[in-house]
């Protein structure tokens, strides 16, 4: 299945199964029991979707989070009333604006319907008991807009990049702050990062006191000097040549911190030298530090 055919079967077979229902209650809303935003979050994440691990949480930070790992706003190619334009896997989110009137997501499954987690038994979202109590807890129902409060965005997963690349920019954001959209595309954003993924681990390996910025200038240059990591070496300069790999596209078999250089690494490291035309020695010098962060 593709990635939006296994985060709408996800649903589907969630709203299926009565053995998980309706709850907003912090410690359980991740399941068994399921909110709208948490149920949705938890589908697109088990299909390799990486929303949450990026921080959404709720329907209020969604749309910036699903924003970052692949998805567009389609609100305004779209009739939010007739539907047209709609697509299986869109997601429906509105906000917010009273008590009466709270935020919602929904996930557009075609033919007119929507998957979502609407309430508990109490019909508030707490007091709940494990599992859907009524049937329709978490649902499968026909698409309405309501004019009062009507649905706010519509975010569709268009994500056509290397998995790979993303991972490695999900990577560079954890270990250096990059702050790099996820889409898998090395752009040039992703290759300042990659230069900054360098300068971090040369401060934190040798105390460098780089400025991590992305710039390959005289320091960095002279910091990098005649470091390498080879075969059954750990330090930060590893997790750097990891990260750096991937951003390539290429698989470094795991990316720790500080990282290890393993077998794998041993084998992406010899790839990526036959392939950039520099020597096949497995050991990331100087040399292969340069064009990976080319």
């Amino acid at each position: 299945m593709t990635t939006i055919e296994t985060a709408t079967q996800w649903m589907i077979d969630l709203a299926s199964d009565d053995s998980h229902g309706y709850t907003q209650d912090e410690d359980h809303r991740w399941g068994p029991d399921y909110d709208c935003s948490s149920s949705i979050i938890t589908a697109w994440e088990t299909a390799g979707v990486p929303v949450k691990t990026m921080g959404a949480t709720y329907t209020g930070n969604m749309r910036d989070v699903f924003l970052l790992c692949g998805f567009s706003d389609i609100t305004s190619s779209v009739n939010l009333i007739t539907k047209e334009g709609f697509a299986v896997g869109d997601v429906l989110l509105k906000l917010t604006i009273s008590d009466e009137k709270k935020g919602h997501a929904a996930m557009y499954i075609g033919e007119g319907r929507v998957v979502h987690a609407r309430t508990d038994e109490n019909e508030h979202g707490t007091g709940w008991q494990t599992g859907d109590q009524e049937g329709n807890e978490i649902t499968t129902s026909t698409y309405e807009n309501d004019p009062t409060h009507p649905w706010l965005y519509v975010l569709r997963y268009t994500f056509n990049g290397s998995l790979l690349v993303r991972d490695g920019q999900i990577h560079a954001n954890n270990f250096v702050g990059a702050g790099l959209v996820l889409d898998g595309h090395r752009g040039p954003a992703t290759i300042t990062a990659g230069i900054k993924v360098l300068q971090h681990a040369l401060n934190l390996d040798y105390n460098a006191g780089l400025t991590v910025d992305g710039s390959f200038g005289s320091l960095t240059q002279a910091a990098l000097g005649s470091h390498y990591v080879m075969l059954n070496e750990t330090q930060y300069l590893v997790t750097a040549a990891q990260i750096l790999l991937m951003l390539h596209g290429v698989d470094p078999h795991g990316v720790e911190s500080p990282g290890h250089f393993g077998s794998g690494m041993l084998t992406a490291v010899t790839a990526f030298q036959i392939v950039n035309n520099l020597p096949a020695t497995g050991i990331c010098n100087n040399a292969t530090f340069i064009k990976l962060i080319q």
